[in-house]
């Protein structure tokens, strides 16, 4: 894919943590919701301190649809919350 295509087809989102309030989210840009949460991990240059994990919810802000998703700050992998 090229990256014009790619350009194209990222998506804004707002992303927070699932405990903090909606007012300390982020926009961020990405080509899904595992995208865009990981993109917020690397803005908020968030590190493992004693959690290993952090559950973020991420909101397309086009069609409104919200997601949870759980980053493993070790690893960078990403998936659904529990």
């Amino acid at each position: 894919m090229s990256f014009a295509a790619e350009a194209r087809m990222t998506r804004r989102f707002s992303v927070h943590g699932v405990d903090e309030a909606p007012s300390r989210s982020a926009m961020v840009e990405g080509l899904n919701f595992e995208d865009a949460a990981l993109a917020f991990v690397e803005l908020r240059h968030l590190e493992p301190d004693g959690d290993r994990e952090v559950s973020l919810m991420v909101e397309d802000c086009e069609t409104g649809e919200r997601q949870c998703f759980e980053v493993d700050l070790e690893t960078g992998e990403a998936g659904p919350c529990d």
